[in-house]
């Protein structure tokens, strides 16, 4: 059962956390590209295509936890240290895209929708600073992931 939850946690990391770090990464420059280019449907609706897969693979992700908990659950690691440092970062990665990376991405479809032209380019330029500290997040439980660091089965 063990390496049931385990495959399953992995493969959801890859098929969630992978679109989201891709397509949140790809939005600040096509929303510039948008912003510079009003009128033109396509930006617009790349933009809105990165958001929307985004915030629909952020909402798949969840699985990512549920079955990261079951897994560790399993193997008797609850208590790891490398485990314990994974979750607070997993959580910090979560909320850094809830509260940081989605909203402002929202914020921006929103404008190029309306043709306000109240987004800036600073704007964009924070939101690709939030993305990628998202990014260093997942990025950094990945190794921890890998390396299992004080793990007898650890690299």
């Amino acid at each position: 059962m063990t390496k049931f939850l385990l495959a399953v946690h992995v493969l959801a990391a890859i098929v969630a956390i992978g679109p989201v770090t891709v397509a949140a990464s790809m939005f600040p420059p096509y929303a510039r590209r948008a912003m510079a280019a009003p009128g033109d449907p396509r930006a617009l609706s790349s933009v809105q295509l990165l958001h929307r897969i985004c915030r629909v693979y952020a909402a798949v992700g969840l699985a990512v936890p549920v079955f990261g908990f079951a897994t560790g659950s399993a193997m008797g690691v609850l208590g790891d240290t490398w485990l314990i440092v994974s979750i607070i970062l997993t959580g910090l990665a979560a909320v850094t895209l809830m509260v940081l990376v989605l909203p402002r991405q929202e914020a921006i479809v929103t404008d190029l929708e309306e043709a306000t032209g109240t987004s800036t380019t600073g704007l964009t330029a924070r939101l690709g600073m939030h993305t990628g500290i998202f990014n260093l997040l997942w990025a950094t439980v990945t190794v921890l992931m890998i390396i299992r660091p004080g793990s007898t089965t650890g690299a």
